[in-house]
């Protein structure tokens, strides 16, 4: 991969469980980075100030004696053992990774469940390690359910608030007016701080929302790999990727109006990328399938079940 400037420095790279992470492939991704390096916990908050426990409820465990452990909900930095000490070797060397430069040393990871409350006093706590330790970038990692189908390429879009990033990655600038989560507030508070941020959201077939997508989270880490100076192993991803959609046309096999609405996703995708399509012809498949969409198999009135496949 080319050289880059916002990836030349100490990287760190984001997700939250929960409402940005559709299939639990922003999370997922993340903690394949987390088992491949070389990394330790640097910070965690505490989780009385920021979770709600009858929404994140903590989960009981047993710890490697048998013993039974509670488990909080939490949100932890990890970060290198000896940042900036020429390590990327040694790294690549214990997880099989590709590394070129220093940057294999300098990537930082934040991870855990998007917090229920106290966002600012949050984002404060967040930006006062990010800056403690000298971090000088940050990818936000994000996953939403969306009208795409299962057997189609994940769609995966990138973005920058900074103009300087745009420039010099080729992203665009996000449209997007609406409702928010974790991601969005410590992106603006990092802008605001003069840490340079972009974003890599997954797209993940709604009508398969209960079951995590590692086809997304595969796609995530095919996204991250052009931005961060490190080849990530794929490990057992390319083998859970196909058996999730393979799982998912056995379901569709048994259910006629599933695979119907499958169809459907797939004749719009197939349009829009296809090289001959011209904008007109893409404006035109949208507005058939808007026609059509208002009537997906099973859908309610709000505030009822979404349609998924049969069990």
């Amino acid at each position: 991969m080319p050289d880059n400037t916002f990836a030349s420095g100490r990287l760190l790279v984001v997700a939250f469980e929960g409402w940005n992470d559709a299939g639990e492939a922003a999370s997922g991704a993340v903690r394949t980075l987390k088992d491949l390096l070389d990394l330790y916990p640097i910070a965690e908050v505490d989780p009385e100030d920021y979770f709600d426990y009858q929404f994140n409820r903590p989960s009981v465990q047993s710890d490697e004696n048998g013993d039974r452990e509670l488990v909080w909900p939490s949100v932890t930095m990890f970060g290198p053992t000896t940042p900036n000490s020429g390590r990327a070797q040694g790294i690549a060397d214990d997880a099989q990774l590709s590394v070129s430069g220093d940057n294999g040393s300098n990537i930082y990871l934040l991870l855990g469940t998007e917090p229920s409350r106290g966002w600012k006093t949050f984002t404060r706590e967040i930006l006062d390690v990010i800056q403690g330790n000298e971090i000088t970038s940050v990818v936000f990692l994000g996953a939403m359910l969306a009208d795409v189908p299962h057997s189609r390429p994940i769609s995966v879009f990138t973005s920058s608030e900074n103009a300087a990033v745009r420039a010099e990655l080729g992203l665009e600038r996000s449209g997007y007016e609406g409702p928010v989560g974790i991601l969005s507030v410590l992106g603006a508070a990092a802008e605001k701080a003069g840490v340079p941020t972009m974003s890599i959201w997954a797209s993940v077939p709604h009508y398969v929302h209960n079951a995590p997508s590692p086809k997304a989270t595969l796609a995530l880490i095919d996204k991250l790999e052009e931005i961060v100076d490190v080849v990530i192993p794929r490990g057992e991803l390319v083998t859970e990727a196909a058996a999730w959609e393979s799982g998912i046309d056995a379901l569709a096999g048994d259910d006629d109006d599933m695979s119907s609405y499958i169809e459907q996703l797939e004749q719009a995708r197939d349009t829009v990328d296809s090289p001959e399509a011209s904008g007109e012809a893409i404006a035109q498949e949208f507005e058939k399938y808007l026609r059509r969409g208002g009537d997906k198999p099973g859908e309610g009135t709000a505030g009822e079940e979404p349609w998924r496949p049969k069990e």
